[in-house]
């Protein structure tokens, strides 16, 4: 009897592990502030984007991309959460430099609410072995840290941005945004390009954890200001110049770090069954870093085309069939509910989320579109998206209206013909902002007027 019993342990154990090797390995490359057309894969002829590429091309291509806001913390906030982060409060950027004093916060209690779970808490309770490189941005403080949001291992920096290079001097304390850290408080300079680095760290941490199903969020700052490259890099681009030529090198580099987690998945026999997915947290901010939304009309920070519709692609080969497009409207987060799916996991436990499954969709098991409405807010300024009909809100002027499926370039404003389709979407997205929590902080108003400012500047860089 004593041997029967050990036979079946060992038989469970064996169905255990079959089971964990079944569960796709889930991978995020996320980008910052690239540009809508950098890409090989959006239409880029400058840039080369190699193995991003064929990522693609293994997959599907969201020709509807969205984030949940146009700039780098909200957005972060809405992808880890799987819902809209104005929902908890999270509305404003979190740089403690740009937060009113009227907040009634200081700067170090400006992160991801600790009531909140992230994407990583809910894969860890389906068992996967869970890290994150990279940039972090959703709070400085220790108590906001990626080890205590549901991260196993860590190496990068807290804040929002830094040099790609090691500092040569030692940070003060008040300064621990833009410090590396590998693992929780220890503060170590990088000993060559962030990019590579961050990738290389991936790549360990897939090493060590191939038995298990593990999630690896590769969060790179490229290819966010301070514009800096490798001279190698910038070799490649004789016939660019200037920022755009800098930002051609950092996305070489980024495509090539995002190429060696992908060999290094095909050697150890993981790709066919390793959810990929590459996305980016806003649209590129084109007067900083040179980067381009054509055909999209704006940029990062407003909520025009170019500022919340990004480049997106998933590949998992063993699910998804190869070289197809996706048309219809997605966001940043529907990437939590997709992978707790993926893992085993049961949707209709999490209650309280926005984002869906997209599975179903993209394999045509449904027809119908993930979402019907979408919105953006930050503070008077907001968007509504409903079908192919998008609203947009301005703080000092009239809203306008736009047919999305008519005209992605946001060049013709229908206001004045279709009046009454306005009004009962101006009345929709107030509706909406009624079940949204009061922001936790709020920008100072020079900011404000910076973001307003940005929105004139780039509203048609088509004809620019």
């Amino acid at each position: 009897m004593g041997r029967f019993k050990y036979v079946i342990l060992i038989f469970l154990v064996m169905q255990l592990s079959v089971s964990a090797q079944e569960r796709p390995n889930i991978i995020l490359l996320f980008a910052d502030d690239a540009g809508y057309a950098d890409f090989g894969f959006q239409g880029s002829k400058d840039l080369k984007t190699p193995n991003l590429d064929n990522l693609a091309k293994d997959g599907v291509i969201f020709q509807q991309g969205y984030v949940t806001d146009a700039v780098c913390g909200p957005s972060r906030a809405g992808l880890l959460t799987g819902k809209y982060q104005q929902r908890f409060g999270y509305e404003e950027i979190n740089v403690v430099g740009f937060m009113s004093e009227n907040s009634g916060l200081k700067g170090e209690d400006m992160g991801l609410p600790l009531d909140q779970l992230t994407m990583a808490d809910y894969l860890k309770k389906q068992g996967y072995k869970t890290a994150l490189y990279g940039k972090w941005h959703q709070g400085d403080a220790d108590r906001f840290h990626p080890m205590k949001r549901g991260f196993d291992a860590f190496y990068g920096f807290r804040g929002g941005d830094r040099s790609y290079w090691a500092y040569k001097d030692v940070l003060a304390e008040n300064h621990k945004d833009k410090m590396m850290e590998s693992g929780f408080g220890d503060f170590q300079e990088p000993n060559g390009y962030a990019t590579d680095i961050f990738a290389d760290k991936a790549i360990d941490f897939i090493q060590n954890n191939q038995d298990n199903p593990f999630f690896v969020m590769l969060s790179f700052n490229a290819v966010h200001t301070p514009l800096e490259s490798k001279p190698e890099d910038l070799a490649k681009f004789p016939n660019l110049n200037g920022k755009r030529k800098e930002l051609a090198a950092m996305t070489l580099a980024l495509d090539r770090a995002c190429g060696n987690i992908i060999k290094k998945l095909k050697d150890l026999g993981l790709y066919d069954n390793t959810i990929i997915v590459f996305t980016n947290d806003n649209g590129g901010p084109s007067d900083k870093n040179a980067s381009i939304n054509l055909p999209l009309s704006g940029t990062k920070s407003n909520f025009l085309e170019g500022g919340i519709r990004v480049p997106f692609t998933m590949s998992w080969p063993k699910q998804l069939k190869k070289n197809s497009t996706y048309n219809y409207p997605i966001s940043t987060f529907d990437l939590l509910p997709t992978f707790y799916a993926a893992a085993g996991g049961d949707v209709s436990e999490l209650k309280d989320i926005d984002g869906v499954n997209i599975l179903p969709f993209i394999k045509g098991e449904k027809k119908n579109r993930p979402h019907q409405k979408l919105f953006w807010k930050k503070e008077n300024r907001a968007a509504y998206r409903d079908g192919d009909w998008k609203l947009i809100r301005f703080p000092d002027r009239p809203a306008m209206l736009f047919d999305i499926s008519k005209d992605t370039a946001e060049l013709h404003n229908l206001a004045n013909e279709y009046p009454e389709r306005l009004k009962a979407m101006y009345k929709e997205l107030f509706e909406w902002e009624l079940t949204l929590e009061r922001p936790l902080w709020l920008l100072k108003r020079e900011y404000e007027k910076y973001d307003i400012d940005r929105m004139d500047k780039y509203w048609n860089l088509k004809n620019n």
